[in-house]
C-alpha cells in the first residue's frame, strides 16, 4: 500500500512570533491556503515526482504518472488539517474522511497565564464541520459538543506515542485487509513524528528526530506482513522557496 502522510498547511500558530499569542484549534493562514493550492494541484495533476519501477532491481522499466492517484484521504478533525485535506479533495475529486487519531500532539489545549494553567477545548463540533466542509466524511468520534476531552487538558507524550503506535498497527491492517490504494493522511508536525518512528519501530526514539514542512510529503510504501519500503521524507516539490515554512 502507498501510504502519503502529509503536514498541513501553515497555521495561525505557526506564524505566530510569540507563541503566547496561540490560539487552541487554529486555521490555515494566507501563505497556508496558497501552500494548500499548491499541494491539492500538485496531487491531482502534475507529473509524480518519483517515476515507478518494477518490485524486482533487475528491472528497468519506467512509467511516468501524472498526479498520485490517491484513492483515500484522510485528515484529523483540527481545523487546519480539515482546510488541507478539503482542498486536496476538491481537487482530486474523492471526500477526506476524518480520522480523530491522527490529530496533533496535545490536543486541543490552551495554557493560560491569568491562574487557570493548562485549560482543554472541544475542537469543532459535528454542525461546525458540517457547515464549514460539507464533503467531509465525519467520524463518530466527532460528538455534537466537539471531539476532544476537555477535562483531559493537554495529551501527554507517551499518551500521543501510544496513539501512534495504534495508528501504526490500524495502517498495516489497511494494508493487508484494505489494499486498495494509494493512501494520504493530512496530519500535525509533532504527530507525524512519532507516526514515522512507530512505523519504523523506533518509540520512544528520543534520539531520532523527523521534520516535517507544512504541505510536506513522506512517502512509505507498507507491503505485508511487515516489510517498510522508505520512499522519501519531507518533499515538497510543489512549492517555490519563499513558499515554504
Amino acid at each position: 500500500m502507498e501510504l502519503y502522510i502529509i503536514r498541513h498547511a501553515q497555521s495561525y500558530n505557526n506564524a505566530l512570533a510569540d507563541p503566547r499569542d496561540r490560539v487552541c484549534d487554529p486555521p490555515i493562514t494566507e501563505l497556508g491556503h496558497v501552500q494548500a493550492a499548491r499541494l491539492a494541484r500538485h496531487l491531482a495533476t502534475e507529473p509524480h515526482p518519483e517515476q515507478r519501477h518494477g518490485r524486482d532491481p533487475e528491472e528497468t522499466s519506467v512509467e511516468t504518472v501524472e498526479g498520485y492517484g490517491i484513492r483515500r484521504l484522510y485528515c484529523s478533525a483540527m481545523h487546519r488539517s480539515l482546510q488541507t485535506a478539503t482542498a486536496i479533495g476538491e481537487a482530486m475529486g474523492i471526500a477526506p474522511r476524518i480520522w480523530v487519531d491522527i490529530h496533533e500532539s496535545g490536543g486541543i489545549f490552551l495554557e493560560h497565564r491569568d491562574g487557570r494553567g493548562v485549560l482543554g477545548y472541544p475542537g469543532m463540533t459535528r454542525a461546525q464541520i458540517t457547515d464549514e466542509f460539507p464533503a467531509v466524511e465525519l467520524s463518530d468520534a466527532v460528538k455534537e459538543e466537539g471531539w476532544w476531552d476537555t477535562a483531559r487538558g493537554e495529551e501527554d507524550w507517551p499518551t500521543a506515542q501510544g496513539r501512534a503506535i495504534r495508528v501504526s498497527k490500524e495502517l498495516w491492517r489497511m494494508a493487508e485487509e484494505e489494499p486498495e490504494g494509494p493512501v494520504a493522511i493530512v496530519s500535525h508536525a509533532g504527530f507525524m513524528e512519532a507516526l514515522v518512528k512507530a512505523l519504523f519501530g523506533r518509540l520512544p526514539g528520543a534520539n531520532l528526530t523527523v521534520y516535517h514542512f507544512n504541505t510536506a510529503i513522506t512517502r512509505f510504501d507498507l507491503e505485508p506482513p511487515g516489510e517498510l519500503h522508505v520512499r522519501y521524507i519531507n518533499r515538497v516539490p510543489h512549492l517555490t522557496q519563499e513558499l515554504v515554512s
